[in-house]
């Protein structure tokens, strides 16, 4: 009936968990950074991957409590970061600053830390004005003389990149609550719905979800949009 029950939620959670490592045992992860959200930021994933010889670069949330309160504690009194860069785009000017220490190393109760760092994200709407701002927090197992800030804020930007992803499958699609569950079901799905995303994404529209809306309402305009016939209509995408 269009909502979300707690115990759905946390077998997501456990699922996920539990499917991390099986996952990553078929790729080629040797050198690799490998990105995860909170949820992931466990201590298990960080010893499989120094034993796959790869790299963690974990968000730090409130599921890991001591953790944060000790990178947070350490960066009150930040100044000048060590690296940020602003970009232009999707209507938004973007600035990104990373502060990052490898003094937390032998203090912090996890496993191979390299570096302990923090992201500022200042986004200002340009029709608008409206400013947001964003803080998170993380580790990486790569030391200082593996990954400066520089590069520690581009791996950064590549997960929100995907993440991004996942957040406009869920939010156009509901994907999270989807009854589509038995055999190649839901993979198959996910396939269809990637690629109708990434289809609208190609046009170079500024909202997926508003043109998926304006397709939605007309399905002539979809043909049109696609240009699948031979009395196809010019449409702005």
């Amino acid at each position: 009936m269009g909502f979300l029950r707690v115990e759905d939620e946390e077998v997501k959670r456990t699922n996920e968990i539990k499917t991390a490592i099986p996952l990553l045992d078929a790729i080629d992860i040797a050198d690799k950074d490998i990105t995860a959200d909170a949820l992931l930021t466990q201590r298990d994933i960080a010893r499989y991957l120094q034993r796959r010889n790869a790299h963690y670069h974990f968000t730090v949330k409130a599921n890991q409590p001591t953790l944060l309160s000790d990178i947070e504690f350490y960066f009150a009194g930040r100044k000048e970061p060590d690296f940020k860069n602003t970009c232009s785009n999707h209507g938004r000017v973007e600035t990104r600053s990373i502060w990052t220490t490898a003094e937390l190393n032998d203090y912090l109760d996890f496993p191979y830390v390299g570096q302990a760092f923090v992201i500022e994200r200042q986004t200002v709407e340009k029709k608008t004005g409206k400013t947001t701002h964003e803080t998170a927090y993380g580790i990486t197992s790569r030391g200082a003389k593996q990954a400066g800030p520089e590069r520690l804020l581009a791996i950064n930007r590549g997960h929100w990149t995907i993440e991004s992803f996942h957040y406009m499958l869920d939010w156009n699609y509901d994907e999270d609550r989807s009854r589509i569950r038995t055999g190649y079901g839901p993979e198959n799905i996910t396939r269809l719905r990637r690629f109708a995303i990434g289809l609208i994404k190609s046009k170079g529209v500024r909202s997926v979800a508003q043109k998926m809306r304006e397709l939605t309402l007309n399905v002539r305009l979809v043909f049109d949009y696609l240009r699948m016939t031979g009395n196809t209509c010019m449409v702005k995408t």
